[in-house]
């Protein structure tokens, strides 16, 4: 399997399996002399951990992450720092069960990648979706840290913040939105108000055997204007291919989005004054703070969708691997609604695409 490698000048390389002993990723072109140790990267992997509430999968990981490679302290510095050379990360795996897949091997979860994989590899590897299991963006979660990391040593704070925004059919009020509720509830939400009505929802969905999707917003601020290139390396265009490639993502928008259709051009029209420092102020953001693919200096704001679960209890028509035509139901620890721990996961792609464009600019501008 080729193209398990994302970025340019900041690359990083994910490696392992679900049920395997365990998963880590190879953090290459982060510059020499940042301070880096594993509490700069372990609370950003607790956000998104299995087992933290009822409405997530049970499994039981503390995702305690190693740095192997890549960093360096002796008793002449004051604290340990990043090298230069790859940085190698590993987080065990601790609470696989893969005879919960047992029943499932021979057969393909309708939804699933199970029958693309298995289509194109000839290899079937059922515990728990082997390679495709999402249990892989822990260690983009790592990388993340790292990204973030550099984007404040170049930039000064740079603030990468995401919120689950609808559940099903039950979209926030933007009225009440509040960045501190994040932390607040087990859904990752901006609006307290509707952290009941999700619970209802999501406990239903549980006691039935089936699943939701869900939308997440990703706000990045502090991001210069000129980061991004205007043709083949566009801003946008690597963050929408950072965000698709997160496991069950199925749409990605920058700014307004698909609703800028809707508007005429007067209202789409991010209109400037001149700010009392000289520079621009734009009067709205329909454009999501990048421009011809590259940053106007304004909020990058992004939006993905995720699908529901394929692994649910409900019995669903299939086939098996000799094609035969088959029902199945996935028993398991499964996350009812991927969306809420996908929160975390999409604060670190934008993370390491943003510190991807910084460097290169770097390089290009000086």
């Amino acid at each position: 399997m080729s193209f398990n490698t994302f970025g340019h000048m900041f690359r990083t390389t994910t490696f392992g399996e679900s049920h395997g002993p365990a998963i880590g990723c190879i953090v290459d072109g982060c510059p020499p002399g940042i301070p880096l140790t594993e509490s700069d990267i372990q609370p950003w992997l607790d956000r998104r951990k299995p087992g933290q509430s009822k409405f997530v999968s049970q499994r039981r990981e503390s995702d305690t992450v190693r740095i192997l490679s890549g960093v360096f302290q002796d008793e002449r510095m004051p604290e340990q720092v990043t090298t230069g050379t790859p940085i190698a990360l590993l987080i065990e795996n601790e609470d696989a069960r893969s005879k919960d897949y047992a029943d499932i091997r021979d057969r393909f979860r309708p939804g699933h990648a199970d029958y693309t994989y298995w289509a194109k590899y000839g290899v079937r590897d059922y515990r728990g979706g082997g390679r495709q299991s999402a249990r892989e963006t822990a260690t983009r979660v790592a990388a993340g840290a790292i990204a973030r990391k550099i984007l404040n040593r170049l930039y000064g704070a740079v603030t990468i913040r995401a919120a689950l925004i609808q559940m099903g059919p039950h979209q926030i009020n933007r009225a009440r939105w509040d960045w501190k509720q994040v932390t607040e509830n087990p859904f990752n939400s901006p609006d307290p108000g509707i952290v009941n009505q999700w619970s209802d929802y999501l406990e239903d969905l549980r006691k039935n055997g089936s699943s939701c999707g869900a939308i997440i917003e990703v706000v990045a601020e502090g991001v210069p204007e000129g980061i991004g290139a205007p043709v083949y390396g566009k801003l946008d265009a690597e963050l929408a291919a950072a965000l698709m490639s997160i496991n069950a993502v199925k749409g990605v928008e920058i700014g307004a989005g698909m609703k800028a259709a809707e508007l005429t051009g007067e209202e789409n029209a991010d209109e400037m004054r001149r700010g009392s420092d000289g520079r621009p102020v734009f009067l709205s953001n329909n454009a999501g703070g990048i421009l011809g693919g590259i940053s106007s200096g304004q909020p990058i704001v992004a939006r993905f969708s995720v699908k529901p679960t394929s692994s649910i209890l409900t019995p669903r028509k299939t086939i098996d691997v000799c094609g035969n035509e088959t029902e199945i139901t996935t028993r398991g620890r499964h996350d009812p609604c991927v969306g809420i721990r996908a929160v975390p996961i999409g604060e670190a792609m934008v993370a390491c695409v943003l510190a991807d464009q910084a460097l290169r600019h770097r390089a290009q501008m000086g």
